[in-house]
């Protein structure tokens, strides 16, 4: 298993969405054109397969599906880390050595959720992923989607084994991603919260993931290159602009929304699937007056 990983992967990764043709299948060439479109921005890599991706509205082989066209579209040319996550254990596990065979850095996995798991449970699944696919796990704290609440002490347990390498946190717990940094200085640490992403920065995290990143990843590779200068007024006024921007995401739906945007941009991502709901005509036209024809 490669650790030194760990020391490569800090830094701005979009959490991808997946975009659908017409008839509800994978649309290829959108996705490699994002992509690529991303990369020309100077990304660090990209989460592939997580929330943002609608990864639970896809089957099986839709999501292997997934790994495979940014494995191939990327051709190592950025970081990449898979979303595997899963409530069932086998399921996460075949996601993970699927992709380790085309070659990703590192996997990430949300924690079991659903059934109400134990912390031992939640501990094990990890602990047997890792064991099972010998690929670095980069655990994933979402609490507010997941209903999985960790305390600190928890995550930090789980960082403690072998082969989780990090963790990305979407929750407002600053305290905790600090006390997280300070304990684990060897790990990596994403922010999740685009809107928070500079505070994430000032508490230790490493970088960040997030979904409006697949539109506006300059931002916060500003962001973050103004935080590495300690130019600290400058980064929040950047910090403001993208979140003007996620205010209207917020209040319309960010799945949706964040499609919507990139439709509108030129890439075909049509629509979030069911029971997602199609934005109205009104609501497309504030994106395209308030968000798309001011990026």
């Amino acid at each position: 298993m490669n650790y030194n990983i760990v020391k490569e992967l800090g830094g701005v990764y979009p959490a991808l969405l997946t975009p659908f043709t017409k008839e509800n299948t994978i649309n290829r060439k959108a996705l490699e054109d994002l992509v690529e479109y991303n990369i020309q921005k100077g990304v660090t890599g990209f989460y592939v397969g997580g929330s943002t991706a609608e990864a639970f509205l896809l089957t099986e082989e839709e999501r292997n599906e997934v790994y495979e066209i940014v494995a191939e579209k990327a051709a190592g040319r950025v970081k990449l880390i898979a979303h595997i996550g899963s409530i069932s254990t086998d399921q996460a596990v075949r996601f993970g050595l699927r992709a380790k065979a085309l070659n990703y850095d590192a996997i990430s996995a949300v924690a079991p959720f659903y059934y109400g798991f134990t912390f031992p449970e939640i501990k094990q699944y990890y602990f047997d992923i890792v064991a099972r696919t010998e690929m670095p796990m980069v655990m994933y704290n979402i609490p507010g989607t997941s209903g999985v609440k960790l305390s600190t002490a928890q995550i930090a347990e789980i960082l403690s084994g072998d082969g989780i390498i990090g963790l990305k946190h979407t929750s407002n717990d600053y305290f905790a991603m600090e006390q997280v940094k300070t304990k684990f200085q060897d790990k990596v640490i994403f922010n999740g919260f685009d809107e928070m992403f500079l505070c994430g920065l000032s508490m230790g995290a490493d970088g960040g993931i997030g979904s409006t990143y697949n539109y506006m990843a300059e931002k916060f590779i500003k962001i973050r290159r103004l935080f590495a200068e300690n130019k600290m007024a400058e980064a929040l006024e950047v910090q403001r602009e993208a979140n003007r921007i996620i205010k209207i995401l917020i209040d319309l739906g960010g799945m949706q929304m964040n499609k919507e945007v990139l439709c509108q941009m030129g890439f075909d991502f049509g629509n979030a699937r069911a029971p997602f709901i199609e934005l109205t005509a009104e609501q497309k036209e504030l994106i395209r007056r308030e968000v798309t024809s001011k990026l």
